[in-house]
């Protein structure tokens, strides 16, 4: 499959991407919908959680990502595969967060990822930055008991920013950092420690 070239970093808060994002009928999508579910924020071309969907397959896998081209070619890799346990969305997560949870099964978010997000390093473009604090507060409240929130960045600050908001969400404690508890790592993960720079991590559990 050719490779499709695609702007970075896109503006979430543009008009065009402050619309819902398209639900579907997910007993359509997984051949088990109930099955422990790990969401993918932010999955560029999906290759993550494409890998991870091939090792596991008592595990559903959706990713979310803006950028509409990269979706429909993660897509079409997961066609040729044929998995039924994984699956795409395009739209921003931000707008939708409600709606997309609410329309799944109950209990069955396990695990959610954020990694590598854009930075958006000008103080005025900050708010552009995927992970804000209502964001995580949607997310936590549907995270199952045992489940776990992953996220990385070679960009200190903005590692930071997200652990910080991360640790004041009070449903949340801090398990472990600087360890990635996955055994698939992303193409921006390998391509960073390829180059010998580092990679800031952390992994958050619910609070009990």
């Amino acid at each position: 499959m050719k490779r499709i070239r695609v702007r970075q970093h896109v503006n979430p808060l543009s008009k065009q991407h402050l619309v819902s994002i398209t639900l579907p009928d997910w007993s359509t999508v997984y051949q088990n919908p109930k099955q422990p579910l790990h969401l993918d924020l932010g999955c560029a071309r999906g290759k993550f959680i494409l890998q991870m969907a091939k090792s596991n397959p008592t595990i559903n896998f959706l990713g979310v990502e803006i950028r509409e081209v990269l979706v429909k070619e993660a897509l079409q890799a997961r066609d040729d595969l044929q998995l039924t346990n994984l699956h795409y969305l395009s739209g921003n997560i931000n707008y939708s967060v409600a709606e997309l949870l609410f329309s799944l099964p109950l209990e069955v978010l396990h695990w959610i990822s954020v990694q590598f997000p854009d930075p958006w390093f000008k103080n005025k473009h900050i708010k552009r930055r995927m992970l804000q604090p209502e964001l995580i507060k949607a997310l936590v409240k549907y995270l199952s008991d045992d489940g776990m929130f992953f996220i990385q960045s070679d960009v200190f600050e903005v590692a930071k920013e997200m652990s910080r908001y991360l640790q004041d969400n009070c449903d949340l404690q801090l398990l472990n950092q600087d360890v990635n508890p996955f055994p698939v790592a992303t193409e921006r993960e390998l391509g960073v420690l390829r180059k010998g720079e580092p990679v800031y991590r952390a992994t958050f559990g619910k609070q009990f």
